[in-house]
């Protein structure tokens, strides 16, 4: 069996840690769980949820972020979760049971109404920043932003992973990310998280 060295990085959101194994978790997209039971779909999510003390996993393209409970002390968390990723790694395991293959796809873009097909331009460009300067910057960060809407100039996100219940995520969709929308695209008003 070969060594493994699970590389830890802090996150923006105190609650949350990033585990880099080193490798690829996800080919394509990302994968959000806030319950056990949207968990169910993945053995090492199940199993990171079973710690009791864990509230959330995100799977980003070459890490895993998991989010301890408040009260929690990453003292007493960290070794577990280190041993359940480095455990699943090493016996590659699959990330998803294959029985659940329809329930990992990437979550859609429906945010309960309709883009308005006259808005398809200047939806089309809040698309590209997000997808070019947006989300590889919260990548880092341990997390991710989906685009859910645009309505009347109001662009709606979804905040995933370590920027969601971030205490600094409300100031980074404010100051930088709608900052950046309403630079490059004049129509943008404001930025909400949904």
């Amino acid at each position: 069996m070969r060594p493994m060295l699970i590389e830890t990085e802090s996150t923006p959101n105190p609650a949350t840690l990033k585990f880099l194994p080193g490798r690829a978790v996800m080919e394509a997209g990302t994968r959000d769980f806030a319950s056990p039971e949207e968990a169910e779909a993945s053995p090492l999510a199940t199993a990171l949820f079973a710690l009791g003390d864990v509230t959330g996993v995100f799977f980003g393209r070459d890490f895993v972020s998991v989010t301890i409970a408040p009260g929690a002390e990453w003292s007493d968390a960290k070794p577990d979760i280190l041993g359940i990723v480095m455990d699943h790694f090493l016996a590659d395991m699959p990330l998803f049971h294959p029985a659940s293959a329809a329930g990992i796809s990437v979550p859609g873009e429906d945010q309960g109404f309709a883009d308005d097909p006259a808005d398809a331009d200047i939806i089309e460009q809040i698309k590209e920043l997000i997808e070019t300067r947006v989300r590889p910057a919260v990548a880092n960060d341990g997390g991710d932003i989906v685009y859910r809407g645009f309505d009347k100039g109001n662009v709606y996100l979804k905040m995933q992973g370590a920027c969601a219940g971030c205490p600094s995520s409300t100031a980074t969709l404010k100051n930088g990310i709608e900052s950046l929308l309403k630079h490059y695209v004049p129509e943008v008003t404001a930025v909400h998280a949904v």
